[in-house]
C-alpha cells in the first residue's frame, strides 16, 4: 500500500504527540508507533519535568545547573533556549489536560533532584510521564486531522538512495521523502510518502543488558538516520540511572526515581554504611554520573551485586502521597520501604547524544526533523540534568512544529519512490538466532562499554560488534523481515556508534569515564 500525508510523525511519546497537535491545523498528520501508542519512555518517566515556576528560582539558576551537569560540553545557546521557554511549555501541557500535583496551599508541589539548586520538578505522584501521555493521547485521538496507527514499525527512511542515486555523508542535499513501514498485524511493508517527517523514536537503552527503558527502546531513529547518511554526535554519553530496583528476573528494570533521594533517601552498603560523602560534597544529590560511578565502585570493591537505598527517614505520609507506585512495586516483592531498605543497582537510562538537530529541530537531512531522546540538541552535553528530558521534548517539538508549518507547502511528494522490494527473501529458519545475538550484543556493551571504560575494552567491543554486524546483515539481506530482526539491526548500529565515538573521545568527561584518562575536576 502507498499512503500520502503532509506530516509523518514516527513515535507517540511526548515529543511526537505534542508536535502532531501543533501541526494538525496545517495538513494531514499520521502518527506511526511500533507498539501500543502509550508504550514508550514517556510513560515510564517517574520523576517529573523541570521548569522555572516560582521565586526564588529563576532561569539563570536552572541554566547554571544544566551547564554544570553537562561537564563543559553543553551548547549554551540550546540550554538558554530550552530553559527560558520552560514556563510557557508547562502552561501548555496544563492547558492540554495534564494534572501536576499541588500542595495544600494550591501551588505546584515542586520536587528537587540531583544537580538542581532549587525545587523545580513538577510531578504527578511518581508517574508523571504516564499522566502527560494520558492527557496528550486523549487530545490526539479526538483530533480529526490526526491518524494514529499502532503496531506499525518503521524500517527505513526514504531518500534519493531509493531512486538509485548515490547518497554519501558528504552530500549536502540529502532529502527525506517519508518511510518504509511494516504493518505488524499483516506483515505488509507499506510506502508512506510525506512532505515533512519527524523522528520521535525515543532511546536506545536496550543495547545494554540492564535498562529501565521499555523493550521498544531499540535506537530505531538513530539507526535509520545513520543508514540514511545523516549526522549524529555524542553517542558515547549514555546515562546510567543510579537506582533501579535490584530484581534480576525482571526486564526492563523498575526505576526508583531520583526524587526519593531528593526527599531524603540515603545510599548505603550492605552493612548499612552511607558512602556518598566519600565521592562528592553534595552526597546523594550529586549529578547522576557521579552517583552511578560511586555505586559501581562500591559494588566492585566489595564484590556485591547491589547497594541499598534507605528511605526509612521519609515519612509514610510523604511516601504514600509522592511515591505510591514505588511503594506498591516494592511491596510486591516483599519490601516495605517504610521499614526496609531498597536494593538498587545502576541501569542504562538515557542517551544524551543522537541525531544532530539545530534550534528548530532540523536534522542534516532536508525535510526531516527529530525531537526527544533520539535527537542531540546540545542541551545535555556530557551528562543530562535530571528531569530536563521531557522539557527538551516539548520545547523542540514546539520549535520544529513552527518551522515545519512554514516549510510544508514548499515540499513535494516524491512519487518516483518505488515500493518495498522483497524479491529473493525467504522465511529463514535461522531467524531464531536473533534473540541469542541480541543477548550477546547486550553482554558486550554492558561488559566493555558501560559505566567504566578503557581503550582495551572498547577495542574488544568494536571487534566483536563488527563480527555480529556482518552476520546480521547477511541474515537481513536474505530473510523475510520481522520486527525483531529490524530491531537487532538497529541495536547493532547504535552500539557501533557508541563504541566508535567513545574510542574517539580521548578524555574522561561526564558519562564517558575511561581508566586510561584522568577525570576532569568538577
Amino acid at each position: 500500500m502507498r499512503y500520502k500525508v503532509d506530516f509523518l510523525v514516527i513515535g507517540s511519546g511526548i515529543a511526537g504527540l505534542s508536535y502532531a497537535l501543533k501541526v494538525a491545523e496545517y495538513g494531514k498528520v499520521c502518527i506511526l508507533t511500533k507498539d501500543e501508542a502509550a508504550e514508550g519512555s514517556t510513560k515510564y518517566a517517574q520523576g517529573g519535568i523541570a521548569a522555572v515556576m516560582y521565586s526564588p528560582d529563576n532561569y539563570e539558576k536552572h541554566i547554571k545547573d544544566t551547564l554544570i551537569a553537562g561537564d563543559g560540553l553543553c551548547n549554551e545557546n540550546a540550554v538558554r533556549l530550552t530553559i527560558t521557554q520552560s514556563t510557557e511549555r508547562i502552561k501548555e501541557l496544563i492547558d492540554w489536560g495534564t494534572n501536576f500535583d499541588k500542595n495544600n496551599r494550591g501551588v505546584y508541589d515542586l520536587a528537587r533532584e540531583g544537580g538542581h539548586s532549587e525545587f523545580r520538578i513538577l510531578h504527578h505522584q511518581d508517574n508523571t510521564g504516564f499522566e502527560i501521555e494520558r492527557a496528550l493521547l486523549k487530545k490526539v485521538k479526538n483530533h480529526p486531522n490526526i491518524i494514529l496507527r499502532e503496531q506499525h514499525f518503521t524500517i527505513d527512511l526514504l531518500t534519493q538512495h531509493h531512486l538509485g542515486e548515490e547518497v554519501t555523508r558528504h552530500r549536502k542535499d540529502i532529502k527525506c521523502f517519508g518511510a518504509y513501514v511494516m504493518n505488524k498485524d499483516n506483515g505488509s511493508i507499506d510506502t508512506y510518502l510525506a512532505k515533512i517527517t519527524i523522528l520521535c523514536t525515543g532511546g536506545l537503552g536496550n543495547v545494554y543488558s540492564t535498562t529501565v527503558n521499555p523493550v521498544v527502546a531499540t535506537g530505531d531513529g538513530c539507526a535509520m538516520v545513520h543508514r540514511a547518511k545523516g549526522l549524529l554526535k555524542d553517542m558515547e554519553f549514555v546515562q546510567f540511572h543510579p537506582t533501579s530496583l535490584y530484581n534480576p528476573t525482571e526486564k526492563p528494570s523498575f526505576l526508583i526515581t531520583e526524587a526519593m533521594r531528593g526527599a531524603g533517601g540515603i545510599l548505603k552498603t550492605l552493612d548499612g554504611k552511607a558512602f556518598m560523602e566519600k565521592y562528592d560534597k553534595r552526597k546523594e544529590l550529586a549529578t547522576r554520573d557521579i552517583v552511578t560511578r560511586a555505586i559501581d565502585n562500591e559494588m566492585k570493591m566489595r564484590g556485591e551485586d547491589y547497594v541499598y537505598l534507605d528511605c526509612r527517614s521519609i515519612s509514610k505520609q510523604e511516601i504514600m502521597h509522592h511515591f505510591p507506585n514505588i511503594y506498591a512495586k516494592c511491596l510486591e516483592i516483599g519490601i516495605n520501604i517504610t521499614k526496609d531498605m531498597i536494593p538498587v543497582v545502576p541501569a542504562s537510562h538515557f542517551s544524551c547524544g543522537g541525531i544532530v538537530v539545530n534550534e528548530n529541530g532540523q536534522t542534516t537531512i532536508k525535510n526531516l526533523y527529530a525531537s526527544g531522546e533520539c535527537s542531540c540538541t546540545g542541551l545535555h552535553g556530557a551528562n543530562r540534568l535530571a528531569s530536563n528530558s521531557l522539557l527538551e521534548s516539548v520545547v523542540y517539538s514546539h520549535r520544529a512544529a513552527i518551522h515545519s508549518i512554514e516549510k510544508v507547502n514548499q515540499a513535494e511528494f516524491c512519487e518516483a519512490i518505488p515500493d518495498w522490494d522483497a524479491e529473493g527473501t525467504v522465511l529463514n529458519e535461522e531467524i531464531s538466532l536473533v534473540t541469542q545475538t541480541e543477548k550477546e550484543l547486550q553482554q558486550i556493551m554492558s561488559n566493555y562499554v558501560g559505566i567504566i571504560r578503557s581503550n582495551l575494552r572498547l577495542k574488544r567491543a568494536f571487534d566483536r560488534t563488527l563480527l555480529i554486524y556482518k552476520e546480521t546483515e547477511e541474515l537481513y539481506q536474505r530473510s523475510v523481515l520481522t520486527p525483531k530482526l529490524c530491531e537487532l539491526r538497529n541495536l547493532i548500529a547504535c552500539s557501533y556508534l557508541i563504541i566508535k565515538m567513545a574510542m574517539q573521545r580521548k578524555e574522561s568527561v561526564g558519562l564517558h569515564y575511561s581508566i586510561d584518562y584522568p577525570p576532569k575536576n568538577k
